[in-house]
């Protein structure tokens, strides 16, 4: 069983307590080996295999002890001593004779403090060798910042527990810059840094922290920490060794016992350890001791899977002997697949055959298809050459738009329905008064059989004198309704005087509007007669306003890109004036356009024209001077390019890119657009007739979209005709003004004739006639009423009210007649007039139906020939489709007829006449049914069994080059390690020696005797000192403890310990706050302390000291080596207390 061994402790970044991890590897005698067991099969199959290293057992030595260090031997460390003691002496006395040279690199060569602990400010440019830094206060935040800069940790300073806590008191964040030199050969990037490496560490109140690696010239070149780590291990810079940076604190000399100096969390023994990178390498060691013994664990367990692998071999290998008996059986499996191998190539070949017949047979198919295709064709273009949907559109287009017959008709609707609402009201006025009147004829009926009686009984009344009166009354009441009557039908007349006056009002009223439209129409063509002749005079006007203006600042203004070019009309002309309304129509609206060539170009042109009253397109567009001849078609063929003249080339292509001018051909109508398009086989046609027509490659029918109406203007010609055109409308509307005015007369006159005052004065005195007529019929009513008794008066005054209220009815309906004639005499025109506008609407619609059914009729024609078309179309491609993928299939199983050919030829010699594939696979299944029954016997085939045995060898040899390969390297880095862990424990011999001697030649600057013992494997560090005064009075027989030391005298030790500890370490600066070593001080102790320091920083060789101390220096002798940096006090923000 090894020894156990102590558990490593690495120094972790929370700086826990460190154990000591100075180990030492001792073995126990001779190395153990244990032999890998063996069996009589694994000797039997090496002597039948033979195989590489076979004959020899492999053995896993056992793990090697590993103990901790024991007390040295005395007679040993005694005898190592006498041999270098000396040669160390020597060194040391003549190391001070010697200057040091400054280093090249790695030593500090200014550092700078922002809001930094108590500084505001502070800078420091520092001596490449000694540099004092004395002050009363704040010194050591000197140290801190260059640790804090360097990436150390805030722990490591003794200073505070954090980042934050090194920040100024009432600030946000602190800044520390250190500047590295970096000359020499050994210069760490050199041609990326310089000379200087500025580093500069920022942290905030927040706890963030950030880092600027800059060069010489202050270029930031990184921002990662492991960049300044890279930098510190290139330069040797150990920010984290206690020795290198010593702040206030280091109290490893106050410990009373050894045992609690080691336990102390910084003793003078782990500053040794540390500070020597030491227990680095020591850590480092037990890491690997502890691999390599779980790596020889491993490999023991390894080796004993190998007997285990040997016996499973020689199992395999029985088995394949007894397979090997079915070898037979196997043969004739073998030669029932070399015949079944050519009897798949047989059926490959009959399949080849009866797949090219099957190709054959579909290509005859294809002249038929074709023959279809070609009848569809002509079908098709009979019918499209015949053009009966284009006759039925110019048709329907002929027939015209109802619109205007519609709302004429919604308007009669609309007043026919508010006639019959007042001759609904009218009805219910009349049926009202009828049964008011039949009502009252009974009352009146009633009165005068009541008359009658109450005559009867009156016999003295006289007979004649009632006669005489009855007759005049009846004379006045017949009289009364005469007048009435007459003046009923004056009435009457009158109602449809007024009519007719309210029509002529409306017909007047008409022609008045109709006046003055056709005034407005002769100012609006005198206007255009103007305006014509203005643009003849102005060649721009056409295209916009002010355009002289709008050129003219164009001309005036700078531009990024190119001066804009435009209005583009300017530079296009019609070679024809027959295509002239045609591309007034296609390109007419981009005449007035302007291009720029850049795109911050765009707004100041636009205000340009804006400001002189336009609003065109403007185009963004490079000037590209394309090659278009690609696009255009034979000579034959019209295409609007050909049929304008373009000045300007830059123009010209933009318009081929806005309307692909070059390739649109052009025609007069959509046939001859149409025939020209078939002759092309493909393309794009404008129509005068306002036809787009399109023809597509492979399709056999034409796109044909009806365009916009061309505008009545557009229609005119060109600028000489325009003159002509507005005189002749001029003239027309004259003659048309002057028939209104006279229709208008008429109407004023017949108006006049109705509105005379003898229908008035007519109707006022029949009006006069009746009343006189009432008044002498109601006195002789009276009077016939006198002559009765008082209750046939009573009854005969019933009667007459009765009668009265009769006339009234009979009055009020006649008038209510008299309102449903006149509302019936206006509804008859409109009723007449709304009937034959509704009939206007049904021929139309009958008219545009059939028109419609005739065009769906062709259309229904021409789809059927197209779909017929279609469909013979897809059927030949599909069926050539078949015959290419049949073809392919012919490929295809040629291809695998040959594969399997050269196959079955790679596999055997060819076999004539093989039996057909079945049979020969029924007698090989009968044949692998045997060896089955054999495999289930043996547990697998004779291939898997011949398989299992090379797979079992390759293992067994695997594993055993594998162990063989990993036991080398493992005793290897065994051996590697024993030698580096005794040539560890020599340097740390020599380390410990070399302290030795230098603690006791620094004492001896003082007439001190004194001694440094090492406990390595107890981990402890003593010191011996013996002072002066104990030499004389004692007789130098007894050695001091630093506990008994006095203050001045332990502060000295110290300062040696420090001075012998810095001569083991490599890096280029030390740093030491001596602040507690003055306090106990004297003069004799202090100035023999400084000098020793200064000498032993000035025989340093490339290092720099950096040192601390509350003293002003006046007594100490500064030389060219040394700088003093003097601090002033910093502020506290400390004030005056008021009392």
């Amino acid at each position: 069983m090894p020894s156990k061994r102590r558990a490593v402790t690495v120094d972790s970044d929370t700086e826990a307590d460190v154990s000591q991890t100075s180990k030492r590897a001792r073995t126990g005698g001779e190395n153990r080996e244990v032999p890998v067991a063996t069996t009589s099969r694994t000797r039997s199959r090496r002597g039948e295999d033979g195989g590489e290293d076979n004959d020899e057992p492999i053995v896993v030595d056992e793990e090697e002890d590993v103990q901790e260090d024991f007390p040295p031997n005395a007679d040993d460390e005694k005898k190592f001593e006498e041999q270098h003691e000396e040669l160390i002496r020597a060194k040391v006395m003549n190391q001070n004779k010697h200057l040091g040279s400054i280093a090249d690199m790695g030593i500090i060569e200014k550092l700078e403090l922002h809001q930094f602990m108590c500084h505001k400010y502070l800078e420091f440019t520092f001596g490449p060798q000694i540099n004092f830094i004395i002050g009363r206060s704040g010194k050591s935040a000197v140290l801190s910042a260059l640790t804090v800069a360097l990436g150390g940790k805030a722990t490591m300073t003794g200073r505070g527990s954090g980042l934050k806590s090194f920040i100024r008191e009432g600030q946000a964040a602190a800044e520390v810059t250190v500047i590295l030199k970096n000359q020499g050969e050994d210069a760490y990037k050199h041609d990326v840094y310089g000379d200087s490496i500025m580093i500069t560490r920022r942290f905030t109140k927040e706890g963030s922290s950030s880092y600027k690696i800059k060069s010489k010239d202050g270029k930031v070149v990184s921002t990662k920490r492991d960049e300044l780590s890279a930098i510190c291990d290139h330069m040797n810079i150990q920010v984290d060794n206690p020795m290198n940076i010593l702040t206030q604190g280091p109290q490893f000399l106050s410990a009373s016992q050894p045992a609690d100096k080691y336990k102390a969390r910084l003793t003078s023994f782990h500053f040794f350890l540390r500070g020597t990178q030491l227990s680095q390498l020591s850590e480092e060691y037990s890491t690997c001791l502890e691999n390599i013994s779980q790596t020889q664990k491993v490999l023991k367990a390894k080796s004993e899977i190998l007997p285990d692998l040997e016996e499973q071999l020689e199992e395999a290998t029985g088995r394949f002997k007894e397979a090997e008996k079915a070898r037979n059986l196997k043969h004739k499996a073998d030669d029932l697949k070399k015949e079944m191998a050519w009897a798949h190539v047989a059926t490959k070949e009959q399949e080849l055959s009866e797949k090219i017949q099957d190709h054959e047979k579909l290509k005859a198919k294809i002249p038929k298809i074709e023959e279809k295709l070609r009848e569809a064709e002509v079908s098709f273009l009979i019918l499209a050459a015949e053009d009966e949907i284009r006759l039925a559109e110019q048709r329907i287009t002929d027939l015209g738009d109802i619109k205007d017959l519609k709302n004429q008709a919604k308007e009669l609707q609309e007043t026919i329905n508010e006639g019959r609402k007042k001759l609904s009201v009218i009805k219910d006025d009349q049926k009202e008064i009828n049964f008011l009147k039949i009502a009252n004829d009974k009352k009146i009926e009633e009165y005068k059989r009541k008359v009658q009686e109450e005559q009867r009984k009156v016999d003295e009344f006289s007979h004649d004198k009632r006669q005489e009166t009855q007759r005049e009354l009846q004379e006045a009441i017949e009289q009364y309704n005469a007048t009435n009557a007459g003046l009923s039908v004056l009435q009457s007349q009158r109602q449809q005087a007024e009519q007719e006056i309210r029509d002529t009002r409306t017909v007047h009223d008409s022609l008045g509007g109709d006046i003055e439209r056709q005034k407005r129409e002769i100012s609006d063509f005198e206007s255009q007669l103007n305006m014509l002749a203005q643009r003849e005079r102005n060649k721009l006007a056409p295209f916009g306003k002010n355009l002289e203006h709008v050129l003219a600042d164009i001309g005036r203004q700078q531009w990024h890109g190119r001066s804009p070019i435009g209005p583009l009309g300017q530079y296009v002309r019609v070679r024809d004036q027959v295509w002239a309304p045609l591309m007034r129509v296609r390109i007419g609206a981009m005449m007035s356009a302007f291009a720029v060539t850049d795109t911050r170009d765009r707004k100041t042109l636009e205000a340009i024209l804006k400001r002189h009253g336009n609003n065109p397109q403007i185009i963004i567009s490079e000037v590209d001077l394309f090659d278009y001849s690609r696009g255009e078609p034979a000579q034959g063929f019209m295409t609007v390019l050909r049929a304008l003249d373009i000045s300007n080339e830059w123009v010209l292509r933009l318009l081929i890119n806005a309307f692909s001018i070059e390739s649109i051909l052009i025609a007069e109508t959509r046939k001859d657009a149409d025939d020209r398009l078939r002759d092309l086989g493909h393309g794009v046609a404008w129509t005068s007739d306002a036809y787009t027509v399109e023809r597509y490659r492979r399709v056999y029918a034409s796109l044909h979209l009806r365009l916009v109406t061309y505008p009545s203007t557009e229609r005119e010609e060109v600028a000489p005709s325009w003159h002509r055109s507005y005189d002749h409308k001029i003239l027309g509307t004259s003659c048309s003004l002057a028939e209104i005015s006279a229709r208008t007369e008429e109407f004023s006159q017949i108006l006049s004739r109705y509105t005379d005052e003898g229908m008035q004065r007519q109707e006022s005195h029949l009006h006069q006639q009746l009343r006189t007529i009432k008044t002498a019929r109601d006195a002789l009513q009276d009077e016939a009423n006198e002559a009765l008794p008082v209750g046939v008066q009573v009854l005969q005054q019933e009667l007459e009210a009765a009668e009265e209220e009769q006339q009234s009815l009979i009055s009020q309906f006649k008038e209510v007649s008299l309102q449903e004639h006149a509302v019936n005499l206006e509804q008859r025109p409109l009723i007449e007039k709304h009937n034959q506008v509704k009939s206007l609407i049904r021929d139309y619609n009958g008219r545009n139906a059939e028109l419609v059914g005739t065009m769906q009729n062709a259309t229904e024609k021409r789809l059927s020939a197209q779909s017929d078309m279609g469909h013979w179309a897809k059927k030949l491609e599909d069926e050539q489709a078949k015959i290419t993928a049949a073809g392919e299939v012919v490929d295809q199983v040629q291809m695998e007829f040959k594969e399997w050919s050269e196959k079955a030829q790679r596999f055997c010699e060819r076999i004539e006449n093989p039996r057909k594939v079945q049979d020969i696979q029924r007698q090989l299944e009968s044949v692998q049914r045997a060896l089955k029954e054999r495999e289930k016997t043996q547990g697998a085939s004779v291939e898997q069994m011949a398989i299992e045995v090379n797979k079992r060898k390759a293992a067994l040899d695997n594993a055993k080059r594998e162990l063989r390969t990993m036991l080398q390297l493992n005793k290897s880095l065994r051996k590697s390690i024993r030698v580096r862990l005794a040539r560890w424990h020599e340097f740390r011999r020599h380390i410990a020696l070399r302290c030795k001697i230098y603690f006791s030649y620094h004492l001896s600057n003082r007439g001190y005797f004194g001694k440094v013992l090492f406990d390595h494997v107890g981990g402890t560090l003593q010191l011996k000192v013996q002072t002066d005064d104990q030499a004389g009075t004692q007789g130098g027989n007894r050695e001091k403890d630093p506990r008994s030391l006095s203050g001045g005298e332990k502060s000295f030790s110290t300062i040696c310990l420090l001075l012998s500890l810095w001569e083991s370490i490599g890096c280029p600066i030390r740093c030491l706050v001596v602040d507690e070593f003055d306090v106990f001080m004297d003069a004799v102790n202090r100035r023999i302390s400084m000098r020793m320091m200064i000498d032993t920083a000035n025989a340093s060789d490339r290092k720099q000291y950096i040192l601390i101390t509350p003293q002003d220096m006046t007594n100490i002798q500064i030389g060219k080596t040394v700088r003093v940096h003097r601090m002033s006090d910093p502020e506290r923000g400390q004030g005056l207390l008021s009392f």
